[in-house]
């Protein structure tokens, strides 16, 4: 038997230490999270993503009655994104959320948002900047393998 140990590099920070950029993708987040659609968790997640052309696009939580029909922020976003600019790399993502109108400590995203972060990375040949945004802190990591470093991807698909 041999053990393998796995480290993830995260840079936690203040609001105030983070870059004018961060702070807007941010507050986009926050902005996203103020209108979601969550009558049944009432969690309101927001999402920004930041496209190599400047362009920030928003996503925010969907829930439906049918739990399996709604559709988290981060891919609400992210989708979005890929539809309206397909050939536009995405740059980074911010996520926070919200309970009762004030911002949660982090909010992480599920497995399979994990995933879509992971699968737009390799439409964008580049890892993304991941902000999860808390009330007191900011986690910000290089790349989607920070979040799922074993992962599924295209490389274990038949040709």
């Amino acid at each position: 038997m041999k053990e393998i140990k796995l480290e993830t590099a995260i840079r936690v920070y203040t609001k105030e230490e983070l870059t004018q950029q961060q702070v807007e993708l941010m507050n986009e987040a926050i902005s996203a999270a103020k209108d979601a659609y969550a009558p049944y968790s009432k969690f309101y997640v927001g999402a920004a993503v930041r496209l190599e052309n400047g362009v920030v696009v928003k996503g925010s939580n969907q829930e439906n009655a049918a739990y399996p029909s709604g559709l988290c922020a981060e891919r609400v976003a992210l989708f979005y994104a890929g539809a309206i600019y397909p050939d536009v790399p995405v740059k980074a993502i911010a996520v926070t959320a919200l309970v009762g109108g004030k911002q949660v400590g982090l909010a992480a995203p599920c497995g399979g948002c994990r995933q879509v972060l992971l699968e737009s990375e390799m439409r964008a040949g580049a890892n993304l900047e991941i902000l999860l945004c808390g009330a007191e802190e900011i986690y910000v990591m290089d790349g989607a393998s920070s979040l799922l470093p074993i992962s599924f991807d295209a490389s274990v698909l038949p040709d």
